[in-house]
């Protein structure tokens, strides 16, 4: 059972990684409708916005799942997340299919969070560069 619990938080780093890693490529790959995008949902500086999502979602998804510094990664990747969510998923304020959807992208977000939470909490791991440091501060 020892072996299964080492095990486990490189695991959860790379399905914690995975959404951000991905969605920071996207954004990167399609740069020119993501900034439009958040113009659309009324954000200033579109563009500058969008190159600090790309640098959190690709640094730290690549900072978590090799487990470098993933503790300080991984709080600022929750940090990220709060105003993403609340006012990119604000499902309250919709109708219909997109309240539904909306209200589902807020959920897991807030999975996510919690997620990004324990590695912040508990670090990560013995297979990581960090190597299992398991301090509780930041």
């Amino acid at each position: 059972m020892k072996a299964f619990d080492r095990v486990m938080p490189l695991i959860a780093r790379i399905l914690i990684s995975i959404i951000f890693l991905l969605s920071g490529i996207t954004k990167l790959m399609t740069w020119s409708g993501s900034a439009a995008f958040l113009a659309s949902k009324h954000f200033p500086i579109a563009s500058a916005m969008l190159a600090g999502a790309v640098i959190v979602e690709i640094l730290g998804g690549l900072c978590v799942l090799l487990g470098f510094k993933a503790r300080f990664a991984s709080f600022i990747m929750f940090l990220y997340l709060i105003p993403t969510t609340l006012l990119l998923h604000n499902f309250w304020a919709m109708q219909g299919m997109a309240r539904a959807d909306n209200q589902i992208h807020f959920l897991k977000n807030l999975a996510i969070m919690g997620g990004l939470l324990m590695v912040t909490s508990y670090g990560a791991g013995k297979f990581s560069i960090d190597g299992g440091t398991t301090k509780t501060t930041v």
